[in-house]
């Protein structure tokens, strides 16, 4: 049961797929050429040009030890990164949302921004948290998007989704992967080891999600998981917008205009 499907289509195409699960799930098959068409109008082409571009690991190490202090236990991180990344490939998708969500849950700590970062709120970057070895739970669920995106895989596949935890009651986040237009979503979560379909998390609550194509929230008349409509263009995210910001001054290629 999916939490939010992506869509990529018009006004008019998503006034008409807005409610339940059969709706939404027919929003991935908008034809390409309403995709590219949106792809074209949002204005956040950095996240398309960091998933896709090569990254240099070595820049990127030398800028993160510049940015944030000498940390041989963070290098090592940051190197294991490198490895995963560059290595063989695994041949499915979720051999690769398997692979990505381990090595994520295993070099992390689960730390509170508070006691992290001295902040209520704060979005690191795949980097800041290898070199802390720590984050919450956006850190984790970004971490990964990352990393599943520079392994080609589609972004309208991946949506980071704000939930609410309903017992007990506490905001949370977590990465999750549509397989097709009828597949069962998966959900990664930085608290499970294990990657649960939607259907049998039903102690989260959906508040809003997005990726690089835009942002998207439940449907005022449903509070089922699974609902859900287009809200807006991705840039109406300012955190994310200075995760992105923060990619490129470590050293993370960016093709185009800085948003």
């Amino acid at each position: 049961m999916p939490l939010f499907s992506p869509v990529g289509g018009s006004s008019a195409s998503t006034s008409g797929r807005s409610h339940g699960l059969t709706a939404l799930a027919t929003r991935f098959a908008v034809d390409r050429l309403a995709r590219t068409i949106l792809q074209l109008l949002l204005t956040c082409v950095v996240l398309a040009s960091l998933a896709y571009a090569d990254w240099d690991f070595s820049l990127i190490a030398r800028r993160a030890g510049s940015l944030y202090g000498p940390s041989v236990e963070g290098r090592q991180r940051l190197e294991a990164w490198k490895a995963m990344l560059g290595g063989q490939k695994p041949a499915s998708d979720l051999e690769q949302l398997q692979r990505v969500n381990a090595f994520f849950n295993r070099e992390l700590r689960y730390v509170e921004d508070i006691d992290l970062w001295h902040m209520d709120d704060y979005w690191a970057t795949p980097v800041q948290s290898l070199w802390k070895g720590a984050g919450d739970c956006e850190d984790f669920a970004i971490a990964k998007y990352f990393s599943l995106r520079q392994w080609g895989m589609p972004a309208e596949k991946l949506l980071i989704t704000y939930v609410k935890v309903l017992n007990p009651e506490r905001a949370h986040m977590v990465l999750t992967y549509y397989p097709d237009a009828h597949g069962e979503p998966l959900v990664l979560d930085s608290l499970l080891d294990t990657i649960e379909p939607a259907d049998a998390r039903k102690d989260l609550l959906p508040v809003y999600a997005f990726n690089g194509e835009g942002v998207w929230l439940p449907d005022a008349t449903d509070s089922t998981i699974g609902s859900n409509s287009m809200a807006g263009d991705i840039k109406q995210l300012s955190r994310w917008q200075d995760v992105l910001n923060k990619m490129k001054a470590e050293g993370f290629p960016v093709e185009g205009n800085t948003p």
